[in-house]
C-alpha cells in the first residue's frame, strides 16, 4: 500500500474574451510546453464534490498489484550432464503420469506458496503436484491451486550450486509441504533423499532400491548414473535412448513385414507349380 502524497491540483480555467460567432470559449494554460501557444479546450463544468464530513479524513491508500515474475534470470542447468538428467526426471514422471488428469508435472517453475510476496519462491529442478491439472503455467501460484503444495521434488546439482543455497533450499521445501525430497549430485555420484514425517523432512537411510511412496519409482545407481525404474519395471530413458529404442522397433517391424512377403511370395510360386500339375492347391 502507498500513501498519495501529491494530489492532482485543478487546472487553472482562463477564459478568453474574444467573441466567436456570439460565443466564448476559454482556453486552458497547458502544463507542457507546447511552443508557447495556448491550447484551446472545450468547457465542462466538473461535478460538485460531496462536502466531507467535519472530522472525516480522506483515504490516500491504494491498493498495489503485486507481480509474480516468471523467471529468475537464472539458467534451468550450467552443464548439459545436468540438463539431461533435468529433463529425464520431468519427462519420464510426465509420461508415467500421463493418463492421469490430477498430477501436474514441471521442471524448472517459480513456485509461490504465499500471496502477496514475490520474494517467497523456489524453482525445483522437477515438481509433481498430485491433485492439480496437468497444463501450461507461468509459474505456480500456489493460492489459485486449491492451496496445494508440490508434494514431491527433485533437485540436480551443479558445480555452481553452494552449501547455503542448497541449506535454503532444504528449509523452504520443509516449510512449505514437500513430502518428498531426493537430490543428486552428477559429479560425484551422490543420492539423498528426505520423506516427511511428523512435519518435518527426515533422512532416507539408504536410497539403494528406494521406492517413492507417491511416485511408485525405484531409485538405483549404476556407478555414478542415477537410474530410476517405472512400476512395470521399465527403466527412465533419455530423448535419444526413446529415439534409439523406437527406430530398432521399426526396424524389426520393417524386417517381420519382408519375412512375411518373402513367405507369401514362396506360398504363391508352389500354388503355381501344383496348378501346373493339375492339382488344385486349396482343394480338400
Amino acid at each position: 500500500m502507498i500513501e498519495a502524497r501529491n494530489a492532482p491540483q485543478p487546472v487553472p480555467i482562463i477564459p478568453h474574451a474574444r467573441p466567436t460567432a456570439g460565443k466564448c470559449y476559454p482556453r486552458i494554460r497547458s502544463r507542457l510546453k507546447t511552443g508557447g501557444t495556448d491550447m484551446p479546450a472545450i468547457a465542462i463544468t466538473p461535478s460538485p464534490a460531496p462536502p466531507t464530513p467535519v472530522g472525516a479524513r480522506l483515504n490516500r491508500n491504494y491498493p498495489i498489484e503485486v507481480v509474480y515474475p516468471e523467471s529468475d534470470g537464472k539458467p534451468m542447468a550450467d552443464n548439459t550432464r545436468q540438463f539431461t538428467y533435468i529433463v529425464t526426471l520431468q519427462g519420464g514422471v510426465a509420461a508415467l503420469f500421463a493418463d492421469r488428469p490430477d498430477v501436474f508435472v514441471a521442471g524448472d517453475l517459480l513456485w509461490y506458496p504465499v500471496e502477496g510476496n514475490n520474494k517467497i519462491r523456489a524453482a525445483p529442478d522437477t515438481m509433481v503436484v498430485f491433485g492439480r491439472p496437468p497444463g501450461d503455467r507461468g509459474s505456480y501460484l500456489q493460492w489459485r491451486e486449491e492451496n496445494l503444495a508440490p508434494q514431491v521434488v527433485f533437485e540436480v546439482l551443479s558445480p555452481g550450486n553452494t552449501a547455503a543455497e542448497m541449506t535454503r533450499k532444504f528449509r523452504f521445501y520443509e516449510q512449505y509441504g514437500v513430502e518428498e525430497y531426493y537430490l543428486y549430485d552428477p559429479d560425484r555420484g551422490t543420492l539423498d533423499g528426505w520423506i516427511r514425517r511428523n512435519g518435518r523432512l527426515e533422512d532416507i537411510p539408504e536410497m539403494e532400491g528406494w521406492v517413492s511412496p507417491r511416485l511408485g519409482i525405484r531409485f538405483t545407481l549404476e556407478g555414478s548414473d542415477l537410474v530410476l525404474y517405472r512400476p512395470d519395471g521399465r527403466r527412465f530413458e533419455t530423448f535419444l535412448e526413446l529415439e534409439q529404442r523406437a527406430e530398432a522397433e521399426r526396424q524389426r517391424a520393417e524386417a517381420e513385414r519382408q519375412r512375411a512377403e518373402v513367405e507369401r511370395q514362396r506360398a504363391e510360386r508352389l500354388a503355381e507349380q501344383l496348378r501346373a500339375l493339375g492339382i488344385e492347391p486349396n482343394a480338400t
